[in-house]
């Protein structure tokens, strides 16, 4: 019995309003629905301001290089000492879809550096949501910091920029590849990217430049062991850092460019070996190896780089073939089959070598650089079990390190000279990932870090020193500040800043701590700043008693007595955490200006931070029975839809509910199993099955929204992109099925050729405006759904 649903696929047609956005200047002219009962204000006006996305500065110059998205366009802009005026440097003014990111900047910032184009997906194919005929591209281009046009540099993508800015290596099939930045002169094949730079055995990458530009230093992964490498660019001569038989990785240069620290583990033990083998008494296949794993491109890796590293879990490797049981517990017992150490019991040794004293000019074995151990971790070690993302700051090498039953986030520093470990944040609050801290320019005596110590609900910006010291809070006030950024002149800290009513904007703050002074973009008029509220933070308790934060958007004109229709937010993840404020992430950056445009519209909006989330510590974020194993988390949905029914400013008949990915997922689950409660929702993206497994009994199937289909009565907006990345198509085609088995409304919105979030600032608006009559229709006007017809 087929049901009336609306069904609408947004393309290039979507775009005829807007297909051509001639200035950065000019508001967007995106119109609302047409009128009538259901009509709704655009959405346009609070994503209209340009949204700086990454930052980064100079090393030797106070030069900052920031990619902003301004209504689909994604630019290059520079600002310099003293001024700091922004300049946009690039042309790209078209919404087009095709993303722009990693933007690097020379040592003197004369030449920044960014990549065009999408990462691939499983079938290599790179995002194309324009659905242009020619296949698109993801490639290396370069701008000159003083302005004119920007160029093509070669295909490739994760750019290492030489401190000159002349050069760029980036890796391909598992070999480093460089290619010419600075333009003039006749143009090779390697100047292009067109043939290796360095072509040698193993598969090679992670390339680090010296400071000085004279060498090169890369891991050479050779499946069951790896070595450190180092290329001379004077000689173009390869030379081996201590070569043996263990795992070699991690690369980072001293200041000075003289020496190399790296870090080691053992060898792969023969239980975890995934070689294929050749066949002979020689080369047999690795106990590991899976025979229907796909041939990587280029030469093999596996232990070193992936399952097993040095004594792991057996059965990883390429493909991560499962051992067989009996064979194992056979020899589990017998030391170095399934792990691996070292003769003093240890597992993780820091090793330096000195590479200014090399010799590039012999390969003979008496040549090879040696490395002297530096500290090493002590036997059955809890704490200290990896050095991965190491970097050497000053005289210290510092690390991040998860330690256990530690609520947060720490980062030690090992001295050079040896030494124990010693904890540089002891502030708790979290530090989030690689964008969350930088090292001062002067070698890196200090190290700046964003976190959310003695502000939970927020992000600041701290220093400590790298030799150790107390940590000291450098921005202040109410706002949330990420991405530090420190200035070559060690006079201030560029950061990119927001607060309840300021979306993205890029703030310089001083180096001795003070408030911090927005410099781009200059909001106007048409961004409506003054419709904006300050959303309160509000404490929901779920049933089985665990506190939940949540935050309040209440509209200014709520009269005494009235009750007004309400919504959730569920953000996605789960690993997310929303702020009082805008956002640092693309996506949620916009769902805050969506909730404060459906405050502005009359709704009263509670975003939710239910458990498995960030920002709480880690006993939070790693709840019991969350997800597949049980779904616990949604308690604190209904936790905060009960909270909203019992205020007397709302209606408790008229709850909504919307998100996307797992705040999909959590809008899905709501339908299910609480249409009593929720009224209607949008579901953007949303995943709706755990698992594999279709059998009512299973904990994965009942955790799941699909598992209370039956349950499903109040309508829902769908939403989804058929290229998305991260959650399968899959999983909105077979919803659709079930949700027209059961004559259940639904509208729904594909886009094909489009992302997890899409592309198109044009398909956002629409997405957004449609969602909004959507929700006017079935929560603020409680409109009886459609019936199936016949």
């Amino acid at each position: 019995m087929p049901i009336r649903h609306a069904v609408r696929a947004t393309g290039l047609a979507a775009l005829a309003l807007s297909s051509s956005l001639a200035t950065l200047t000019a508001p967007s002219q995106a119109q609302a629905p047409a009128g009538g009962p259901n009509a709704v204000p655009s959405i346009a006006p609070f994503m209209s301001p340009a949204s700086p996305l990454m930052l980064t500065s100079a090393r030797k110059a106070d030069r900052l290089a920031w990619m902003a998205y301004d209504r689909g366009m994604r630019n290059v802009y520079t600002a310099a000492a003293p001024s700091f005026t922004p300049v946009r440097l690039t042309n790209f003014l078209d919404d087009d879809g095709v993303d722009l990111s990693d933007v690097e900047i020379s040592d003197d910032g004369s030449t920044i550096i960014f990549v065009r184009g999408s990462a691939p997906n499983r079938w290599g194919w790179i995002a194309n949501p324009s659905h242009r005929p020619d296949a698109e591209e993801r490639a290396i281009w370069a701008v000159r910091a003083t302005g004119g046009p920007a160029w093509r540099v070669a295909a490739g993508a994760a750019p290492e920029l030489s401190p000159d800015g002349r050069h760029v290596l980036f890796t391909r099939d598992g070999q480093i590849y460089r290619a010419r930045v600075a333009r003039g002169g006749p143009v090779t094949a390697m100047d292009t990217g067109g043939v290796p730079f360095i072509n040698a055995w193993g598969r090679n990458g992670t390339p680090r430049w010296s400071p000085d530009g004279k060498r090169i230093a890369f891991v050479s992964d050779r499946m069951n062991h790896s070595y450190i490498m180092v290329y001379d660019v004077a000689t173009r001569r390869l030379q081996y850092v201590a070569p043996g038989v263990d795992c070699d990785a991690g690369p980072t240069w001293s200041p000075d460019g003289k020496s190399l620290a790296f870090y080691r583990r053992p060898g792969v033990p023969f239980g975890n070996q995934t070689q294929a083998g050749t066949g002979g008494i020689g080369n047999p296949a690795g106990p590991a190896a899976n025979p229907n794993a796909a041939a990587l491109p280029g030469n093999p890796a596996g232990g070193c780089g992936g399952g097993g590293f040095g004594g792991g879990g057996g059965g990883g490797g390429r493909g991560g073939a499962p051992q067989d049981s009996t064979r194992r517990n056979n020899m589990l017992r017998s030391p170095g089959f399934f792990s691996a150490q070292f003769s003093g019991g240890h597992t993780l040794q820091l090793m330096v070598a000195d590479i200014a004293g090399a010799n590039f000019a012999s390969p003979m074995i008496s040549a090879q650089i040696p490395a002297r151990e530096v500290w090493r971790n002590a036997p059955r070690d809890t704490l200290f079990t990896s050095l991965a993302n190491m970097q050497w700051a000053g005289r210290s090498i510092i690390f991040p390190v998860t330690v256990p039953r530690d609520e947060w986030d720490r980062w030690y520093a090992i001295p050079v000279a040896g030494g124990a470990p010693m904890r540089l944040t002891t502030t708790d609050g979290l530090i989030e990932d690689a964008t969350s801290l930088a090292l001062s320019r002067d070698g890196g005596t200090t190290l700046y870090y964003c976190t959310n110590a003695e502000d939970i609900e927020r992000r600041h910006i701290w220093a400590v020193p790298t030799s150790g010291g107390a940590p000291k809070r450098l921005s202040t006030g109410d706002g949330i500040e990420t991405y530090p950024q420190p200035l070559a002149s060690g006079k201030q800290v560029a950061v990119i800043y927001f607060d309840a009513k300021t979306p993205a904007s890029i703030a310089l703050v001083p180096a001795e701590g003070g408030a911090p002074k927005v410099i781009f973009p200059k909001l106007t008029s048409a961004f409506p700043q003054v419709a904006h509220v300050v959303p309160e933070v509000v404490k929901t308790k779920a049933a089985d008693g665990l506190e939940i934060s949540n935050t309040l958007f209440l509209p200014k004109d709520v009269k005494p007595g009235e009750k007004r229709p309400a919504l959730i937010f569920v953000h996605g993840g789960p690993r997310r955490q929303m702020l009082p404020g805008y956002h640092y992430m693309q996506f949620y950056h916009w769902s805050y200006a969506v909730n404060q445009w459906l405050a502005d519209q009359g709704y009263v909006v509670l975003s939710i931070n239910y458990r498995s989330g960030i920002g709480y510590g880690r006993s939070f974020t790693n709840a019991p029975n969350t997800q597949a194993r049980g779904n616990s988390e949604y308690q604190d949905v209904v936790a905060g839809a009960k909270y909203l029914q019992a205020r007397a400013d709302v209606d408790p008949a008229r709850v909504g509910i919307w998100g996307l990915s797992y705040g999909g997922l959590l809008t899905s689950q709501a339908l299910a199993r609480n249409s009593d409660i929720f009224v209607a929702g949008a579901d953007l993206a949303g995943v709706h099955l755990y698992g594999n497994v279709i059998d009512s009994t299973n904990l994965a199937f009942k955790s799941s929204a699909v598992g209370a289909i039956d349950g499903w009565t109040s309508p829902v907006f769908l939403v989804h992109g058929d290229d998305d990345r991260n959650v399968d198509f899959a999983q909105t085609v077979g919803l659709v099925q079930l949700l027209r088995a059961r004559g259940v409304y639904h509208e729904l919105m594909v886009v094909p050729d489009d992302l997890h979030e899409s592309m198109l600032h044009q398909n956002w608006i629409d997405t957004f405006d449609r969602m909004g009559a959507f929700l006017k229709r079935f929560v603020w006007n409680r409109e009886k759904a459609p019936k199936a017809m016949e």
